[in-house]
Protein backbone atom coordinates (compact mmCIF):
# COMPACT_ATOMS: atom_id res chain seq x y z
CA UNK A 1 0.00 0.00 0.00
CA UNK A 2 1.24 3.41 -0.52
CA UNK A 3 2.19 5.66 1.89
CA UNK A 4 0.78 8.63 0.42
CA UNK A 5 -3.65 9.22 0.48
CA UNK A 6 -4.90 8.85 -2.64
CA UNK A 7 -7.43 6.78 -2.92
CA UNK A 8 -10.15 7.50 -0.45
CA UNK A 9 -13.15 4.47 -0.32
CA UNK A 10 -16.17 5.74 0.87
CA UNK A 11 -18.73 2.46 1.64
CA UNK A 12 -22.04 3.41 2.24
CA UNK A 13 -24.54 6.16 0.19
CA UNK A 14 -27.26 8.07 1.57
CA UNK A 15 -27.18 11.39 2.68
CA UNK A 16 -24.08 10.95 4.97
CA UNK A 17 -21.84 8.85 2.22
CA UNK A 18 -22.66 11.69 -0.44
CA UNK A 19 -22.04 14.28 1.53
CA UNK A 20 -18.70 12.69 2.88
CA UNK A 21 -18.07 12.69 -1.11
CA UNK A 22 -19.03 15.95 -2.10
CA UNK A 23 -17.45 17.75 0.82
CA UNK A 24 -13.90 15.72 0.08
CA UNK A 25 -14.07 16.34 -3.35
CA UNK A 26 -15.06 20.01 -3.33
CA UNK A 27 -11.88 19.98 -0.83
CA UNK A 28 -8.97 18.42 -2.90
CA UNK A 29 -11.01 19.51 -6.68
CA UNK A 30 -7.93 21.50 -7.32
CA UNK A 31 -5.16 19.18 -5.84
CA UNK A 32 -2.02 18.98 -8.09
CA UNK A 33 -1.98 15.30 -7.74
CA UNK A 34 -5.59 14.33 -8.01
CA UNK A 35 -7.40 12.05 -4.85
CA UNK A 36 -9.54 9.51 -6.51
CA UNK A 37 -12.78 9.04 -4.63
CA UNK A 38 -14.85 6.26 -5.32
CA UNK A 39 -18.56 5.74 -3.51
CA UNK A 40 -19.27 1.87 -3.35
CA UNK A 41 -23.20 1.43 -1.96
CA UNK A 42 -25.16 -0.96 -2.05
CA UNK A 43 -28.11 -1.46 -4.62
CA UNK A 44 -30.69 -3.29 -2.17
CA UNK A 45 -30.10 -0.31 0.85
CA UNK A 46 -32.65 2.35 1.29
CA UNK A 47 -31.85 6.21 2.81
CA UNK A 48 -33.38 6.02 5.90
CA UNK A 49 -35.56 9.26 6.57
CA UNK A 50 -34.78 10.25 9.90
CA UNK A 51 -32.83 13.40 8.79
CA UNK A 52 -35.34 15.32 7.12
CA UNK A 53 -34.30 18.69 9.36
CA UNK A 54 -31.17 20.25 9.08
CA UNK A 55 -28.74 22.78 10.80
CA UNK A 56 -27.65 26.59 9.26
CA UNK A 57 -24.52 24.78 8.48
CA UNK A 58 -25.95 23.04 5.58
CA UNK A 59 -26.06 26.08 3.33
CA UNK A 60 -22.21 26.69 3.71
CA UNK A 61 -22.17 22.54 2.82
CA UNK A 62 -23.74 22.77 -0.22
CA UNK A 63 -22.54 25.98 -1.43
CA UNK A 64 -19.12 24.91 -0.94
CA UNK A 65 -20.15 21.33 -3.15
CA UNK A 66 -21.18 23.26 -5.63
CA UNK A 67 -25.47 22.83 -5.48
CA UNK A 68 -27.59 25.42 -6.19
CA UNK A 69 -30.21 26.63 -3.43
CA UNK A 70 -32.85 26.89 -5.85
CA UNK A 71 -32.09 23.69 -7.33
CA UNK A 72 -32.25 22.08 -4.10
CA UNK A 73 -35.76 23.76 -3.04
CA UNK A 74 -37.09 22.21 -6.76
CA UNK A 75 -36.34 18.92 -6.41
CA UNK A 76 -35.97 18.16 -2.32
CA UNK A 77 -39.51 19.48 -1.82
CA UNK A 78 -37.65 21.41 0.72
CA UNK A 79 -38.93 24.10 2.91
CA UNK A 80 -37.19 26.61 5.13
CA UNK A 81 -36.41 25.58 8.87
CA UNK A 82 -35.69 28.07 11.25
CA UNK A 83 -35.63 26.44 14.26
CA UNK A 84 -37.97 23.64 16.88
CA UNK A 85 -41.23 24.31 18.33
CA UNK A 86 -41.76 22.30 21.56
CA UNK A 87 -45.38 21.41 22.18
CA UNK A 88 -46.61 20.12 25.90
CA UNK A 89 -42.99 19.01 26.83
CA UNK A 90 -43.35 21.36 30.34
CA UNK A 91 -46.74 20.49 31.84
CA UNK A 92 -48.75 18.96 28.85
CA UNK A 93 -51.17 21.85 29.50
CA UNK A 94 -53.05 23.81 26.53
CA UNK A 95 -50.19 26.79 26.14
CA UNK A 96 -47.42 24.87 27.15
CA UNK A 97 -45.39 25.60 24.06
CA UNK A 98 -41.47 27.19 23.54
CA UNK A 99 -39.23 27.51 20.76
CA UNK A 100 -35.27 27.08 20.33
CA UNK A 101 -34.85 29.37 17.11
CA UNK A 102 -31.62 29.26 15.11
CA UNK A 103 -31.19 33.14 15.39
CA UNK A 104 -28.79 33.94 18.24
CA UNK A 105 -30.33 36.00 20.49
CA UNK A 106 -30.07 39.84 19.41
CA UNK A 107 -27.43 41.32 21.69
CA UNK A 108 -26.49 38.09 23.12
CA UNK A 109 -22.54 38.74 23.57
CA UNK A 110 -22.55 41.65 25.45
CA UNK A 111 -24.85 41.85 28.41
CA UNK A 112 -27.24 39.34 30.17
CA UNK A 113 -30.02 38.96 28.50
CA UNK A 114 -31.67 36.09 30.44
CA UNK A 115 -31.48 38.00 33.78
CA UNK A 116 -32.83 41.01 31.69
CA UNK A 117 -35.82 38.53 30.66
CA UNK A 118 -36.18 36.74 33.94
CA UNK A 119 -36.70 40.76 36.02
CA UNK A 120 -38.69 42.24 33.34
CA UNK A 121 -40.41 39.94 30.85
CA UNK A 122 -40.56 37.04 32.84
CA UNK A 123 -44.68 36.62 32.30
CA UNK A 124 -43.50 36.28 27.97
CA UNK A 125 -41.43 33.34 26.61
CA UNK A 126 -37.60 33.78 26.41
CA UNK A 127 -37.28 33.30 23.35
CA UNK A 128 -40.19 36.12 22.01
CA UNK A 129 -38.40 38.55 24.13
CA UNK A 130 -34.98 38.21 22.85
CA UNK A 131 -35.19 36.90 19.30
CA UNK A 132 -37.54 38.21 16.58
CA UNK A 133 -37.09 34.42 14.82
CA UNK A 134 -39.95 33.48 17.84
CA UNK A 135 -42.79 35.48 15.90
CA UNK A 136 -41.43 35.27 12.43
CA UNK A 137 -41.90 31.11 12.93
CA UNK A 138 -45.31 31.30 14.60
CA UNK A 139 -46.36 33.74 11.89
CA UNK A 140 -45.56 31.23 9.04
CA UNK A 141 -42.94 33.45 7.58
CA UNK A 142 -39.95 32.61 5.74
CA UNK A 143 -36.53 33.86 6.89
CA UNK A 144 -36.05 35.54 3.64
CA UNK A 145 -37.61 37.78 0.85
CA UNK A 146 -37.74 36.71 -3.10
CA UNK A 147 -34.84 39.19 -3.60
CA UNK A 148 -32.77 37.56 -1.29
CA UNK A 149 -29.71 35.73 -2.83
CA UNK A 150 -29.05 32.08 -2.59
CA UNK A 151 -27.80 30.79 0.45
CA UNK A 152 -28.24 34.17 1.97
CA UNK A 153 -31.36 34.88 5.09
CA UNK A 154 -32.74 37.94 6.76
CA UNK A 155 -32.95 35.26 9.39
CA UNK A 156 -30.73 32.15 10.09
CA UNK A 157 -32.15 29.05 8.66
CA UNK A 158 -31.34 25.03 7.98
CA UNK A 159 -33.99 22.31 5.95
CA UNK A 160 -36.53 20.66 5.78
CA UNK A 161 -36.18 17.97 3.16
CA UNK A 162 -36.82 14.58 1.96
CA UNK A 163 -33.53 12.96 2.64
CA UNK A 164 -34.53 10.23 -0.30
CA UNK A 165 -33.90 13.21 -2.91
CA UNK A 166 -31.31 14.85 -1.48
CA UNK A 167 -29.08 11.85 -1.67
CA UNK A 168 -30.30 11.37 -5.71
CA UNK A 169 -28.95 15.32 -6.23
CA UNK A 170 -25.99 14.82 -4.52
CA UNK A 171 -24.82 11.61 -5.99
CA UNK A 172 -25.59 13.32 -9.29
CA UNK A 173 -23.77 16.45 -8.49
CA UNK A 174 -20.73 14.27 -7.20
CA UNK A 175 -20.22 11.86 -10.33
CA UNK A 176 -21.34 14.73 -13.16
CA UNK A 177 -19.25 17.45 -11.40
CA UNK A 178 -16.60 16.63 -8.88
CA UNK A 179 -15.61 13.18 -10.27
CA UNK A 180 -16.65 10.78 -7.91
CA UNK A 181 -16.74 7.48 -8.84
CA UNK A 182 -20.30 5.35 -7.74
CA UNK A 183 -20.19 1.60 -7.40
CA UNK A 184 -23.46 -0.31 -7.37
CA UNK A 185 -22.55 -3.46 -5.42
CA UNK A 186 -22.31 -5.44 -2.34
CA UNK A 187 -19.08 -5.30 0.10
CA UNK A 188 -18.52 -8.94 0.60
CA UNK A 189 -15.40 -8.64 2.18
CA UNK A 190 -12.80 -6.86 3.82
CA UNK A 191 -9.05 -7.28 3.15
CA UNK A 192 -6.45 -6.31 5.78
CA UNK A 193 -2.97 -5.49 5.26
CA UNK A 194 0.07 -6.41 6.97
CA UNK A 195 0.10 -3.43 9.78
CA UNK A 196 -3.66 -4.32 10.34
CA UNK A 197 -5.35 -1.57 7.99
CA UNK A 198 -7.83 -2.10 5.82
CA UNK A 199 -6.51 -2.81 2.24
CA UNK A 200 -9.12 -2.88 0.14
CA UNK A 201 -12.92 -4.26 0.04
CA UNK A 202 -13.88 -7.61 -2.11
CA UNK A 203 -17.16 -6.69 -3.92
CA UNK A 204 -19.98 -9.14 -4.97
CA UNK A 205 -19.65 -8.32 -8.62
CA UNK A 206 -16.40 -5.56 -9.11
CA UNK A 207 -13.95 -7.36 -7.66
CA UNK A 208 -10.97 -5.88 -5.31
CA UNK A 209 -10.81 -2.34 -4.62
CA UNK A 210 -8.21 -1.09 -2.95
CA UNK A 211 -7.88 2.31 -0.56
CA UNK A 212 -5.96 4.03 1.22
CA UNK A 213 -8.53 5.85 3.77
CA UNK A 214 -11.75 4.10 4.37
CA UNK A 215 -14.77 5.99 5.93
CA UNK A 216 -17.39 3.82 6.81
CA UNK A 217 -20.93 5.06 6.00
CA UNK A 218 -22.41 2.14 6.18
CA UNK A 219 -25.00 2.70 8.71
CA UNK A 220 -26.37 0.85 11.69
CA UNK A 221 -24.61 -2.11 10.55
CA UNK A 222 -21.30 -0.21 10.22
CA UNK A 223 -19.39 -2.90 8.40
CA UNK A 224 -15.82 -1.69 8.82
CA UNK A 225 -15.40 -0.25 11.89
CA UNK A 226 -17.91 -2.49 14.05
CA UNK A 227 -17.96 -5.26 11.91
CA UNK A 228 -13.99 -6.12 10.96
CA UNK A 229 -12.12 -3.95 13.18
CA UNK A 230 -14.48 -4.47 16.15
CA UNK A 231 -14.65 -1.47 17.87
CA UNK A 232 -17.14 -1.24 20.83
CA UNK A 233 -20.33 0.64 20.83
CA UNK A 234 -20.96 2.34 23.62
CA UNK A 235 -24.72 2.03 24.93
CA UNK A 236 -26.78 5.13 25.77
CA UNK A 237 -29.52 3.15 26.49
CA UNK A 238 -29.61 4.76 30.22
CA UNK A 239 -29.82 7.99 29.28
CA UNK A 240 -32.25 7.77 26.56
CA UNK A 241 -34.82 5.15 26.76
CA UNK A 242 -36.10 5.92 23.27
CA UNK A 243 -35.75 2.98 20.76
CA UNK A 244 -38.37 3.00 18.13
CA UNK A 245 -39.56 5.40 15.77
CA UNK A 246 -42.89 4.89 13.65
CA UNK A 247 -42.90 7.87 10.41
CA UNK A 248 -45.59 8.66 8.20
CA UNK A 249 -45.85 10.84 4.75
CA UNK A 250 -48.94 13.10 5.54
CA UNK A 251 -50.76 15.14 2.63
CA UNK A 252 -51.73 18.61 3.22
CA UNK A 253 -55.03 19.03 3.13
CA UNK A 254 -55.10 21.72 0.20
CA UNK A 255 -53.08 22.81 -2.28
CA UNK A 256 -51.65 25.55 -0.42
CA UNK A 257 -51.70 24.96 3.10
CA UNK A 258 -49.38 26.69 5.34
CA UNK A 259 -45.79 24.85 5.90
CA UNK A 260 -44.48 25.34 9.40
CA UNK A 261 -41.09 27.50 9.85
CA UNK A 262 -40.18 24.80 12.91
CA UNK A 263 -40.05 21.01 13.43
CA UNK A 264 -42.96 20.67 16.18
CA UNK A 265 -42.04 17.71 18.21
CA UNK A 266 -44.96 17.21 20.62
CA UNK A 267 -45.41 15.10 23.80
CA UNK A 268 -47.02 12.60 23.62
CA UNK A 269 -47.60 9.47 26.57
CA UNK A 270 -44.85 7.52 26.16
CA UNK A 271 -42.47 9.76 23.82
CA UNK A 272 -42.59 12.65 21.43
CA UNK A 273 -44.02 13.22 17.38
CA UNK A 274 -42.07 15.25 15.03
CA UNK A 275 -43.97 16.99 12.79
CA UNK A 276 -41.96 18.11 9.51
CA UNK A 277 -43.36 20.27 7.11
CA UNK A 278 -41.50 19.56 3.00
CA UNK A 279 -43.27 21.73 0.28
CA UNK A 280 -45.25 18.60 -1.04
CA UNK A 281 -46.28 16.77 1.86
CA UNK A 282 -45.45 16.52 5.57
CA UNK A 283 -42.78 13.91 8.12
CA UNK A 284 -44.55 12.60 10.79
CA UNK A 285 -43.29 10.20 13.05
CA UNK A 286 -43.34 9.00 16.93
CA UNK A 287 -40.37 8.50 18.86
CA UNK A 288 -41.10 6.30 21.75
CA UNK A 289 -39.40 3.82 24.56
CA UNK A 290 -41.12 0.26 23.84
CA UNK A 291 -40.70 -0.34 27.19
CA UNK A 292 -43.68 1.92 28.43
CA UNK A 293 -45.61 1.34 25.10
CA UNK A 294 -46.55 -1.28 22.41
CA UNK A 295 -45.68 -0.59 18.81
CA UNK A 296 -49.75 -0.67 18.36
CA UNK A 297 -50.77 1.36 20.77
CA UNK A 298 -48.11 4.17 19.79
CA UNK A 299 -49.49 4.11 15.97
CA UNK A 300 -52.81 4.22 17.56
CA UNK A 301 -51.19 7.39 19.37
CA UNK A 302 -49.69 8.44 16.24
CA UNK A 303 -52.76 8.15 13.89
CA UNK A 304 -54.91 10.09 16.81
CA UNK A 305 -52.58 12.85 16.86
CA UNK A 306 -52.49 12.97 13.03
CA UNK A 307 -56.29 13.01 12.73
CA UNK A 308 -56.22 16.52 14.58
CA UNK A 309 -55.03 18.48 11.23
CA UNK A 310 -56.47 15.77 8.54
CA UNK A 311 -59.06 13.80 10.10
CA UNK A 312 -59.32 10.68 11.04
CA UNK A 313 -60.10 9.13 7.38
CA UNK A 314 -56.83 10.33 6.36
CA UNK A 315 -54.66 9.29 9.28
CA UNK A 316 -56.02 5.86 9.11
CA UNK A 317 -55.24 5.05 5.74
CA UNK A 318 -51.97 6.26 5.91
CA UNK A 319 -49.04 3.43 6.06
CA UNK A 320 -46.10 3.39 8.45
CA UNK A 321 -42.66 2.46 8.51
CA UNK A 322 -40.80 1.58 11.60
CA UNK A 323 -37.47 2.72 12.74
CA UNK A 324 -35.25 0.36 15.17
CA UNK A 325 -33.01 3.29 17.69
CA UNK A 326 -29.88 1.94 19.04
CA UNK A 327 -28.86 4.84 21.45
CA UNK A 328 -25.14 5.15 21.96
CA UNK A 329 -21.89 5.41 19.66
CA UNK A 330 -18.49 3.84 19.16
CA UNK A 331 -15.58 3.68 21.59
CA UNK A 332 -13.53 5.75 18.88
CA UNK A 333 -14.53 7.07 15.37
CA UNK A 334 -10.96 6.89 13.73
CA UNK A 335 -9.12 3.32 13.75
CA UNK A 336 -6.22 2.86 11.77
CA UNK A 337 -7.02 4.09 8.08
CA UNK A 338 -10.73 3.47 8.81
CA UNK A 339 -12.90 6.66 10.28
CA UNK A 340 -16.93 6.03 10.82
CA UNK A 341 -19.40 9.02 9.88
CA UNK A 342 -23.04 9.09 10.11
CA UNK A 343 -24.98 6.70 12.11
CA UNK A 344 -22.04 3.99 11.72
CA UNK A 345 -20.68 6.45 14.39
CA UNK A 346 -23.91 6.46 16.36
CA UNK A 347 -26.99 7.95 16.86
CA UNK A 348 -29.16 8.97 19.93
CA UNK A 349 -32.43 9.99 18.73
CA UNK A 350 -34.40 12.02 15.75
CA UNK A 351 -34.64 15.63 18.62
CA UNK A 352 -33.00 18.43 17.12
CA UNK A 353 -31.40 16.82 13.78
CA UNK A 354 -28.30 16.85 15.30
CA UNK A 355 -27.01 13.18 13.08
CA UNK A 356 -26.57 15.62 9.75
CA UNK A 357 -24.81 18.09 11.74
CA UNK A 358 -22.72 15.56 12.67
CA UNK A 359 -22.01 14.14 9.25
CA UNK A 360 -21.05 17.49 8.31
CA UNK A 361 -18.69 18.49 11.25
CA UNK A 362 -17.10 15.23 10.85
CA UNK A 363 -16.32 15.96 7.10
CA UNK A 364 -15.14 19.42 7.80
CA UNK A 365 -12.47 18.37 10.66
CA UNK A 366 -11.66 15.34 7.91
CA UNK A 367 -10.77 17.75 5.18
CA UNK A 368 -8.95 20.40 7.50
CA UNK A 369 -7.05 17.89 9.00
CA UNK A 370 -6.54 15.24 6.33
CA UNK A 371 -3.07 13.46 6.33
CA UNK A 372 -0.95 13.03 3.53
CA UNK A 373 0.48 9.88 4.51
CA UNK A 374 0.04 7.20 6.51
CA UNK A 375 2.36 8.60 9.25
CA UNK A 376 0.04 11.43 9.84
CA UNK A 377 -2.75 9.32 9.97
CA UNK A 378 -2.56 8.19 13.43
CA UNK A 379 -2.16 11.73 14.89
CA UNK A 380 -5.16 13.29 12.88
CA UNK A 381 -7.16 9.73 14.28
CA UNK A 382 -6.21 10.79 17.67
CA UNK A 383 -7.19 14.06 17.95
CA UNK A 384 -10.68 13.43 15.90
CA UNK A 385 -11.18 10.85 18.44
CA UNK A 386 -10.80 13.49 21.02
CA UNK A 387 -12.55 15.97 19.42
CA UNK A 388 -16.20 13.39 18.48
CA UNK A 389 -15.83 11.95 22.22
CA UNK A 390 -16.23 15.34 23.39
CA UNK A 391 -19.46 16.07 21.08
CA UNK A 392 -21.42 13.09 21.43
CA UNK A 393 -21.20 13.81 25.45
CA UNK A 394 -22.46 17.15 24.56
CA UNK A 395 -25.00 16.04 22.33
CA UNK A 396 -26.17 13.82 25.32
CA UNK A 397 -26.23 16.20 27.65
CA UNK A 398 -28.35 18.76 25.49
CA UNK A 399 -30.51 16.42 24.21
CA UNK A 400 -31.32 15.02 27.92
CA UNK A 401 -32.06 18.82 28.87
CA UNK A 402 -35.07 18.59 27.49
CA UNK A 403 -36.21 16.12 29.11
CA UNK A 404 -34.81 17.12 32.65
CA UNK A 405 -36.76 20.02 33.39
CA UNK A 406 -39.94 18.76 32.67
CA UNK A 407 -43.12 18.85 35.28
CA UNK A 408 -45.27 15.69 33.74
CA UNK A 409 -46.14 13.41 36.22
CA UNK A 410 -49.19 12.04 33.86
CA UNK A 411 -46.54 8.76 32.70
CA UNK A 412 -44.48 6.45 34.15
CA UNK A 413 -41.95 7.17 31.17
CA UNK A 414 -42.07 11.26 31.75
CA UNK A 415 -41.15 10.61 35.58
CA UNK A 416 -38.36 8.05 34.41
CA UNK A 417 -36.82 10.22 31.69
CA UNK A 418 -36.74 13.43 34.08
CA UNK A 419 -35.18 11.12 37.19
CA UNK A 420 -31.94 12.22 38.45
CA UNK A 421 -30.54 8.89 37.58
CA UNK A 422 -31.29 9.59 34.38
CA UNK A 423 -29.16 12.52 33.67
CA UNK A 424 -25.50 12.67 32.47
CA UNK A 425 -23.28 14.15 35.37
CA UNK A 426 -21.91 17.17 33.95
CA UNK A 427 -25.58 18.15 32.66
CA UNK A 428 -26.70 17.94 36.58
CA UNK A 429 -23.46 19.78 37.86
CA UNK A 430 -24.56 22.62 35.33
CA UNK A 431 -27.56 22.65 36.23
CA UNK A 432 -26.76 24.11 39.69
CA UNK A 433 -24.03 26.59 38.20
CA UNK A 434 -27.19 27.56 36.23
CA UNK A 435 -29.43 28.33 39.18
CA UNK A 436 -26.84 31.30 40.02
CA UNK A 437 -26.12 32.29 36.19
CA UNK A 438 -27.09 31.84 33.05
CA UNK A 439 -25.49 29.18 30.53
CA UNK A 440 -22.38 30.91 29.42
CA UNK A 441 -19.59 30.21 26.29
CA UNK A 442 -17.31 29.57 29.06
CA UNK A 443 -19.25 26.20 29.84
CA UNK A 444 -18.30 24.92 25.93
CA UNK A 445 -15.06 25.14 25.28
CA UNK A 446 -15.07 24.31 21.48
CA UNK A 447 -14.46 26.78 18.74
CA UNK A 448 -17.39 24.75 16.85
CA UNK A 449 -19.94 23.79 19.53
CA UNK A 450 -22.62 21.90 17.83
CA UNK A 451 -24.73 23.08 20.42
CA UNK A 452 -23.63 26.46 21.63
CA UNK A 453 -24.77 28.25 24.68
CA UNK A 454 -27.60 30.37 22.95
CA UNK A 455 -29.29 26.78 22.62
CA UNK A 456 -29.68 25.57 26.20
CA UNK A 457 -30.52 29.45 26.99
CA UNK A 458 -33.69 28.85 24.39
CA UNK A 459 -33.71 25.45 26.39
CA UNK A 460 -33.34 25.96 29.77
CA UNK A 461 -36.04 28.68 29.63
CA UNK A 462 -38.37 27.59 27.58
CA UNK A 463 -38.75 24.69 29.74
CA UNK A 464 -39.80 27.14 33.11
CA UNK A 465 -36.38 27.29 34.90
CA UNK A 466 -35.56 30.49 36.70
CA UNK A 467 -32.07 31.59 38.42
CA UNK A 468 -32.91 31.88 42.29
CA UNK A 469 -34.01 35.08 43.32
CA UNK A 470 -30.79 35.61 45.70
CA UNK A 471 -28.66 35.40 42.55
CA UNK A 472 -26.45 38.80 43.15
CA UNK A 473 -26.58 40.97 40.14
CA UNK A 474 -23.22 41.24 38.15
CA UNK A 475 -21.70 44.60 36.42
CA UNK A 476 -20.84 42.70 33.81
CA UNK A 477 -24.95 41.71 33.17
CA UNK A 478 -24.92 44.77 31.72
CA UNK A 479 -28.88 45.16 32.08
CA UNK A 480 -29.64 48.75 30.44
CA UNK A 481 -27.88 47.44 27.26
CA UNK A 482 -29.85 44.25 27.61
CA UNK A 483 -32.87 45.84 27.84
CA UNK A 484 -31.72 48.19 25.21
CA UNK A 485 -31.25 45.30 22.42
CA UNK A 486 -34.73 44.25 24.01
CA UNK A 487 -36.59 47.14 22.55
CA UNK A 488 -34.82 46.96 19.43
CA UNK A 489 -35.76 42.92 19.26
CA UNK A 490 -39.23 44.02 19.16
CA UNK A 491 -38.87 47.07 16.67
CA UNK A 492 -37.08 44.20 14.14
CA UNK A 493 -40.02 42.24 14.42
CA UNK A 494 -42.31 44.19 13.48
CA UNK A 495 -40.09 45.25 10.31
CA UNK A 496 -40.14 41.69 9.75
CA UNK A 497 -43.73 40.88 9.73
CA UNK A 498 -44.34 43.68 7.39
CA UNK A 499 -41.46 42.59 4.92
CA UNK A 500 -41.39 38.98 4.93
CA UNK A 501 -43.41 36.49 2.66
CA UNK A 502 -44.96 33.18 4.22
CA UNK A 503 -43.00 30.34 3.50
CA UNK A 504 -45.25 28.77 1.39
CA UNK A 505 -45.05 32.05 -1.03
CA UNK A 506 -41.40 31.99 -1.13
CA UNK A 507 -41.12 28.40 -2.04
CA UNK A 508 -43.69 28.84 -4.99
CA UNK A 509 -41.99 32.14 -6.14
CA UNK A 510 -38.59 29.76 -6.15
CA UNK A 511 -40.63 26.91 -7.95
CA UNK A 512 -41.56 29.75 -10.63
CA UNK A 513 -38.51 31.91 -10.61
CA UNK A 514 -35.64 30.82 -8.66
CA UNK A 515 -33.19 32.67 -6.42
CA UNK A 516 -30.61 35.53 -7.16
CA UNK A 517 -26.91 34.46 -7.61
CA UNK A 518 -24.90 36.45 -4.83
Amino acid sequence: MSNSIKKIIIVGGGTAGWLAAGLLAAEFKHAESSIEITLIESPDVNTIGVGEGTWPSMRATLRKIGISETELVRECFVSFKQGSKFVGWRTGASDDVYHHPFSIPHGYAESNLAAAWQAKFADHPFAEIVSSQFVVAEHGCAPKQVATPEYAGVLNYGYHLDAGKFAVILQRHCTANLGVKHILDHVTKVVSADNGDIAAVDTKATGIISGDLFIDCSGLSCLLLGQHFGVPFVDKKHLSLNDTALAMQVPYPEKNSPIESCTVATAQSAGWTWDIGLSSRRGVGYVFSSGYISEEQAERELRAHIAKSVGAAVADSLSSKKLSIRAGHRQEFWHKNCVAVGMSAGFIEPLEASALALVELSMNMICEEFPVDRSAMSVVAKRFNEVFCYRWERIIDFLKLHYALTERRDSDYWRDMSSPEALPDRLRELLVLWKSRPPHRNDFIQVEEIFPSASYQYVLYGMGFKMDASALPRTSDNLPTALARIRETAEKTRKFLSGLPSNRALIDHVMLHGMPLI
